[in-house]
């Protein structure tokens, strides 16, 4: 039995023998492949001798400062809308003293 024109295999031997070619033309072109990816690396690295800058557009420590910043408000407005929506009550009271104390009163069963 023979291989049809779809390139489908009709016997065991046959697949075997069509895997084999098949892994073979891979490891030529993967070896091809690397030869070249080499030999690309070998002239960027020839090309670049002198350090590449990079200039950031927010600095690292800027980048904390506004995380912390963002971190603070977020949680501010995350308590407001807790409270004022989902609790029913006054979002302006989340930033009174009495309101905390008497949520950890109650949290503490005292």
């Amino acid at each position: 039995m023979s291989v049809n024109h779809l390139k489908q295999v009709k016997t065991r031997e046959e697949y075997k023998k069509a895997k084999e070619d098949g892994v073979q033309a891979v490891e030529s072109t993967a070896t091809q492949k690397a030869s070249k990816v080499k030999s690309a690396q070998k002239a960027h690295k020839a090309e670049s001798t002198k350090k590449r800058i990079r200039i950031r557009l927010i600095p690292i420590w800027l980048r904390i400062v506004l995380l912390v910043i963002f971190t603070g408000v977020f949680a501010a407005l995350g308590a407001a809308v807790g409270y004022g929506v989902l609790g029913n009550g006054n979002a302006g009271d989340v930033f009174k003293a009495s309101t905390w104390t008497h949520i950890i009163d109650l949290v503490e069963k005292k």
